[in-house]
């Protein structure tokens, strides 16, 4: 069987490094801010990223608005760390279990910045990745189970459709009258009758799947080629050393904490 290989338009850097390597790098990008927990390397990480962004092809409203759930939800977190964190320094004042302090404000500050900048990376270095070629690249380069790869490739692909499913169901509940009042009511119900499309769609994919032969243990042949470059590795240099730079930022100043410390 002859490889045929299948080009589409790349118009931004980012675009010709191999999806391994994507994932090489927010593991790098994202590793190093778990174990540690201080306002200024997950500040100067988050810079850095921002930085990097014309070299992805989006444009900076595209990121913010993919960026808007977590900025909403990493309050959350922050908020929970402000009121019961371990107490340090000036307490400006305690309700039952919680205590705001010098300390719990800092780690409160440090959370909330750190949740951004962990989710930045995977929306820069994923958010333009095909995921046909992210399945040749797991089984290409990474080796991995073609039957693994072939289930996060069908995954991959039904992602859009959600989305699709709740414009949907948000235009016929609007046509309805029912979309007028209970934001948080509607959310609830609209999540609901999405989790059970989700199910009834993997059932009958699976089956399909099956049917055809995916689960089968037979060695497969793949369309397209996916192999590493020179720019694969300049990718990952780079991660190393946006990584680097951020967490001797924190050393430097003297903000640097480990998670527990």
């Amino acid at each position: 069987m002859s490889a045929v290989t299948i080009e589409r338009p790349r118009t931004a850097w980012l675009d010709g490094v191999n999806p391994v390597t994507k994932v090489a790098m927010v593991i790098v990008l994202a590793a190093p801010l778990l174990v540690s927990i201080d306002a200024v390397s997950a500040a100067t990480a988050l810079l850095l990223e921002l930085m990097c962004v014309p070299l992805t092809g989006l444009t900076f409203a595209a990121v913010l608005a993919r960026l808007v759930p977590v900025i909403v939800f990493a309050p959350v977190a922050a908020v929970s760390m402000l009121l019961y964190a371990r107490p340090g320094g000036t307490v400006y004042g305690t309700f039952l279990f919680a205590t705001v302090s010098d300390d719990s404000i800092a780690l409160s500050l440090a959370v909330l910045v750190r949740v951004v900048a962990l989710a930045l990376p995977i929306i820069l270095i994923f958010a333009r990745t095909d995921p046909t070629e992210l399945a040749d690249a797991l089984a290409q380069v990474a080796k991995l189970p073609s039957r693994f790869v072939l289930g996060v490739l069908a995954g991959a692909r039904t992602v859009g459709l959600f989305v699709d499913d709740w414009r949907t169901m948000s235009l016929a509940r609007r046509a309805r009258g029912l979309g007028d009042r209970g934001a948080l009511r509607r959310f609830f119900s609209m999540a609901f009758v999405l989790l059970v499309f989700a199910v009834r769609r993997g059932t009958k994919l699976a089956t399909a799947m099956e049917a055809r032969g995916f689960g089968s243990d037979i060695e497969r042949t793949w369309a397209r080629p996916s192999t590493l470059s020179g720019r694969d590795a300049v990718a990952l240099a780079a991660a190393l050393a946006l990584i680097a730079v951020a967490l001797g930022a924190a050393v430097v100043s003297g903000a640097f904490r480990v998670v527990g410390t």
